[in-house]
């Protein structure tokens, strides 16, 4: 990219769900939030149909990969899907797309949790938004990145992660509302560092992924339970639901969609109280619910959070769609590096890697940093 001059360049943050796991899909709220972590992306526009990506992981290495803007699915693989995908999408849509040069670099762990694939898509789609001037809202990116996951990819998400990362501001949580049509999204303040408060990651190390495994069971699941009750959306459900189903896998989960729910109208008082105690209750309880019900918790997930609060956290959580990735922890910040030791020393003691723990806070949704034209 030796020509400046036509250079953009992105930052686009990476996100923590605070409390709502598993219900965007569900028709459900949630309260999520962008990180101070981030995907950089910087783009040029070409002057014929192809594209090239260059991405440096976080471990240093070097990937490039290369297709056109009448990429299909199934034409690419692995990590060059996300960006193939938000190409896709927007062409699917009928947007006229040119190609690009593309260079990625990342300080967000892959696998951990925190939406690096949202950040990737929502990033692409942002940058193709500006260089083609398709005047996009920043809800209409978001549902274009997650339609690049869903259908190209063959990721089942929700739009939770992609609104976060189109949405997100300093200082503020997103409530998103995936009920309405497009999907709604308000901000709520969030700046518990005023208060001696964090926010801290445990990112276990065991690596999660979407598109295939446990998350696609919840997702069937669900539609089973909402198909049963004969609702469209399992958020929907009455406290009496569970008691109108037979199996007990399905009841389980319908009533972690409830409660669920019920925590994130809890965690808005909270919030707005600035009741940090009770808002660490609610983050234990939404753990205790997807372990139990919706059995998307793994024994580093529960060591992390069991542990967490053993050093002092008010409380803790595993975050993301479960199977691996992170946990979160509200810890005083006087009480940062004692989570981080016990917890390390917990994880080693019985043969685990160390988990990476870092404080994050809420930072701004995907930003165009220079080249605006």
């Amino acid at each position: 990219m030796s020509d400046s001059q036509s250079v953009r360049t992105w930052r686009v943050p990476g996100r923590v769900n605070l409390v709502g796991e598993h219900l965007d899909y569900n028709g459900g709220p949630s309260v999520p939030f962008a990180i101070d972590r981030f995907v950089t992306l910087k783009a040029r526009p070409r002057e014929d149909d192809a594209v090239n990506v260059w991405s440096t992981l976080p471990d240093g290495s070097r990937q490039k990969a290369d297709f056109t803007t009448s990429v299909q699915p199934g034409d690419v693989d692995g990590w060059a899907s996300y960006p193939a995908g938000a190409v896709w999408a927007l062409v699917q849509a009928g947007h006229p797309v040119g190609g690009l040069d593309l260079v990625l670099e990342s300080d967000l762990p892959s696998g951990a949790g925190l939406s690096s694939s949202a950040a990737l898509t929502v990033g692409v789609t942002a940058a193709l938004d500006e260089i083609a001037g398709l005047g996009l809202d920043r809800t209409a990116i978001a549902l274009s990145a997650q339609r690049a996951e869903n259908d190209f990819v063959g990721a089942p998400t929700g739009s939770m992660d992609q609104l976060a990362v189109a949405h997100g501001q300093a200082g503020h949580a997103v409530l998103t509302d995936p009920s309405t049509d497009p999907p709604g999204t308000s901000l709520v303040p969030f700046q518990i560092a005023d208060d001696g408060l964090a926010i801290v990651v445990i990112d276990t190390g065991v690596s999660h992924d979407h598109a295939t495994g446990g998350y696609a069971d919840r997702r069937r699941e669900s539609a089973e339970a909402a198909a049963l009750l004969g609702l469209e959306h399992l958020a929907q459900a009455g406290l009496d639901a569970p008691y109108k189903l037979e199996d007990e896998t399905l009841k389980a989960r319908v009533r972690h969609v409830i409660t669920e729910t019920a925590r994130v109208r809890a965690s808005l008082r909270a919030l707005t109280d600035r009741s940090w105690a009770q808002l660490g209750t609610i983050l234990t309880a939404s753990h205790e619910s997807l372990r139990d019900d919706y059995a998307v918790s793994c024994a580093e997930l529960d060591v992390a959070v069991e542990t967490a609060i053993e050093a002092g956290a008010l409380g803790a959580r595993m975050t993301g769609g479960g199977f691996g990735g992170s946990a979160i922890a509200l810890v005083e910040t006087a009480d940062v590096e004692r989570v981080r030791a016990l917890v390390g020393e917990r994880f080693e003691s019985v043969q685990w890697r160390r988990p990476a723990t870092f404080v994050v806070q809420p930072a701004d949704g995907a930003t165009l940093v220079t080249g605006q034209g």
